[in-house]
């Protein structure tokens, strides 16, 4: 079945391009959650008169993730954590733990679009990516510290 795109789709692709996907796909996934619709003539007209519009949204969206990741790179978080011999931390920090911490900074991000290979478990300093947008993505400073230093 071919669709149109309303939405970006992980590992599908982009807002208004035009796809050929299994019909299941289409009717149980895509179609019932607004990120597609069906690629038939009346579509393919209303898709060509509003690719402009499609452009305008993703340039904006392209600008705020640009602008959002120029705030991001610029922070540095600092996380108090309870370690052990060797510096090892009892526990983890993990995504939802950074998350939390630049909400506090005032930089609302998805837990989900901070990238670590694996959870930080010792103390030290750490270099996070973060994915804004699929075209933008920044790096921030995590300094993970002991709570008996701290104190």
């Amino acid at each position: 079945m071919k669709v149109i795109l309303r939405e970006d789709v992980k590992d599908l692709g982009h807002i208004g391009e035009m796809l050929s996907v299994k019909d299941g796909y289409a009717r149980n996934f895509l179609l019932p959650r607004g990120l597609a619709l069906e690629a038939n003539p009346k579509n393919v007209k209303a898709l060509e008169h509003e690719k402009k519009k499609i452009q305008e949204i993703v340039k904006k969206a392209k600008s705020g993730a640009e602008d959002l990741a120029a705030k991001i790179t610029a922070t540095t978080i600092t996380i108090k954590a309870k370690s052990g011999e060797e510096d090892k931390l009892f526990g983890s920090v993990t995504a939802m733990d950074l998350a939390e911490a630049l909400k506090k900074e005032g930089l609302d991000i998805d837990r989900k679009r901070i990238v670590l290979e694996e959870p930080i478990k010792r103390l030290g300093n750490y270099s996070v990516n973060v994915k804004i947008h699929p075209e933008v993505s920044a790096q921030f400073t995590v300094q993970v510290v002991s709570e008996a230093d701290a104190q």
